[in-house]
């Protein structure tokens, strides 16, 4: 049940038996059904989340009640909504299962009970967060300058298993597209390799 929160943890720093041990006492799993939140827009996310199994997808809903995803959370992935989480002020989005999900839980008093007790925690957990801004930043850029062929071309070499996976309405929310645009986009690079 923790060997993939451990190697994930183990690309940033290494652990003794003793922590491990330590670390994963403080682990709580939790399942979810396909379509059943994980999080809610108007509440605080009071816990990390890692996907041992499973999908997640992370939305804003905006004023005219239209879908906007942000993020999906596959397996090796962290879950959640970090700026609730880190702020503990309600949450501007929602987290949902596309898939049955089996996550291990990270609540947050019990995070700062781990940094507390392993140091290195907080260096891993700074990585997490310089990645997941890079990325967010790199999201945002490919948003502004490139064409919707260009940032699909690259959700699916960034993100092939994805590709597969997800729904193409979900896709097409993610790249800020219609369905029927990604449709057009999708047949069109069929026919250039075709």
């Amino acid at each position: 049940m923790y060997e993939l929160i451990l190697k994930n943890i183990s690309r940033f720093v290494t652990l003794t038996p003793e922590e491990i041990q330590y670390f994963t006492s403080t682990l709580k799993e939790k399942k979810l059904k396909k379509r059943q939140f994980l999080v809610q827009e108007g509440d605080v996310c009071r816990s990390t989340y890692f996907v041992n199994k499973g999908c997640l997808r992370s939305y804003y809903t905006d004023k005219d009640g239209v879908e906007h995803n942000i993020q999906f959370s596959i397996e090796d992935w962290w879950a959640g909504d970090m700026a609730s989480f880190i702020t503990q002020k309600p949450s501007k989005i929602s987290v949902i299962a596309l898939e049955d999900s089996d996550l291990l839980v990270l609540d947050r008093q019990v995070q700062e009970d781990v940094f507390a007790k392993i140091p290195k925690f907080e260096r891993f957990f700074r990585n997490l967060l310089q990645n997941a801004f890079v990325s967010a930043q790199e999201r945002i850029l490919a948003n502004l300058s490139e064409t919707a062929e260009e940032r699909y071309l690259n959700f699916r070499k960034k993100y092939p298993e994805m590709d597969r996976r997800l729904p193409q309405n979900q896709i097409a929310s993610f790249l800020g597209v219609t369905p029927e645009s990604l449709s057009r986009i999708r047949r069109a690079i069929s026919e250039k390799r075709g």
